[in-house]
């Protein structure tokens, strides 16, 4: 798993254990609409695919670019797979730049569109104390409910 590094040095700065006691990590496809690592705006870079992953009671979002880079939010809450049926708030209070990047504390949030027929956004955003700021937009198609009608096609 490509979030291997990023989630062993969560667990390492949290006392938690190692990254194989991870509880799930989902990939979500889709379309990234923008990713800024500080003074960088890499949106044109940004893979459309991001990954949720969950230990215990951290869950992260993970974003990468085409070349290689990647940033990782991470705070406490459970993973949003469902997107309809969560909290339309999850607080950060770290980032991870890099794949083996050190996490910087950061404080923010990811939020959660209300979901639209075939598409929920996952906007991420956090700020370091030394001014540093970090964005993420992803827009992935949304899960219905077990045992909702499916959505009417366009």
């Amino acid at each position: 798993m490509t979030n291997r590094p990023c989630l062993a040095l969560f667990c390492a700065l949290l006392s938690l254990p190692s990254a194989a006691h991870a509880q799930a990590a989902l990939r979500l496809e889709g379309t990234c609409e923008r990713l800024v690592i500080g003074a960088q705006d890499l949106s044109t870079a940004c893979a459309n695919v991001l990954t949720n992953a969950v230990s215990r009671n951290r869950t992260s979002f993970d974003f990468t670019t085409s070349d290689g880079r990647a940033l990782s939010f991470s705070g406490n809450g459970a993973q949003q797979e469902a997107t309809e049926e969560t909290d339309p708030l999850q607080p950060i209070n770290a980032v991870v730049v890099g794949q083996d990047g050190t996490p910087t504390l950061a404080i923010g949030a990811c939020r959660f569109s209300t979901p639209e027929p075939g598409r929920t956004a996952i906007t991420c955003e956090a700020s370091a104390a030394d001014g540093r700021s970090f964005a993420g937009t992803f827009v992935t198609a949304a899960k219905a409910p077990t045992g909702a009608p499916a959505p009417a096609p366009r």
